[in-house]
């Protein structure tokens, strides 16, 4: 079956209009929203969000999900205001044609004992998937620095607590591995039973932010694997080579890359965008 591939456009530009741009410019025909015009998808007017859906469909882009930032407070912070904005995405759902959400699994910036930080966050995720689904939504919940689900074993605890394939499913992030000092292969080994999506952004030993499979994060080995197996499920390209005002709003871990970040955020994402899809090309995955 063929991957869907899409994109973190908001790497590009802040504007709907930018990042169709560079999405047609790099030949996506998907976007994960996450930021337009200075708002967060969970905080984005539904003025702002029907003019938007009139610009896709005019481009012939269709939204894959949204990037929203569910799950990035601490444990003691209110938890009513993640509802509220996941509500708030099941208002934007049928304007915008999407039902997929990323999400987040709590920080824990008090040090509270280990076993407090789980449980507070698997309530939480758990409250979350409850909600999603009486919204016709589907979370997909990414590994994280310094979020409960961070390190293998702490993702794969929320594997087999939360996950139900339906309304709750997970997202491995090459990247995000790598720079939490983990072993990025022993990673997919440990959780690739439970790895319904991914996201491509790669990162090098010193955690640099590079080019997809030019990094530590196993890519082509990892993809390859999958691709193999049967593996179906979305894949959204998170460049993070350039620390562009969308990437510093979500307190990237790792490093930006020095000469990447020379150019106008355009260019280092088309650069990001086309060697993503050389690298699939190369491995022969059928793209929708």
């Amino acid at each position: 079956m063929p991957w869907n591939l899409s994109a973190f456009a908001d790497e590009a530009g802040n504007s709907i209009d930018e990042q169709i741009k560079a999405l047609k410019r790099a030949g996506y025909r998907f976007v994960d929203l996450r930021g337009i015009n200075g708002f967060n998808i969970t905080t984005l007017p539904v003025e702002q969000a029907r003019l938007a859906k009139q610009k896709l469909d005019a481009a012939g882009i269709r939204v894959a999900m949204f990037g929203s930032p569910l799950g990035k407070i601490d444990i003691g912070d209110d938890f009513a205001a993640d509802l509220q904005r996941l509500r708030h995405l099941g208002e934007l759902a049928p304007i915008l044609g999407c039902q997929a959400v990323r999400i987040f699994s709590y920080y824990n910036k008090k040090g509270q004992p280990k076993p407090q930080w789980e449980a507070e966050s698997l309530k939480r995720l758990k409250a979350l998937r409850d909600e999603a689904g009486k919204l016709g939504l589907v979370l997909y919940h990414e590994n994280e620095s310094h979020i409960f689900g961070d390190h293998p074993e702490d993702v794969a605890t929320i594997g087999r607590e939360v996950r139900d394939g339906r309304t709750f499913r997970m997202i491995f992030d090459f990247s995000n591995f790598n720079i939490g000092g983990d072993d990025v292969w022993a990673c997919w080994q440990k959780l690739k039973g439970v790895t319904d999506g991914f996201h491509l952004k790669d990162s090098d030993a010193g955690k640099q932010h590079v080019l997809l499979g030019q990094g530590a994060g196993q890519v082509k080995r990892i993809l390859s694997e999958a691709l193999a197996a049967g593996f179906e499920g979305p894949l959204t390209l998170e460049p993070h080579v350039a620390h562009s005002k969308a990437v510093l709003a979500t307190g990237p871990s790792g490093g930006a890359n020095q000469e990447f970040s020379k150019l106008p955020t355009a260019e280092s994402f088309h650069l990001a965008a086309q060697a993503a899809k050389e690298l699939l090309a190369s491995m022969g995955v059928p793209l929708v």
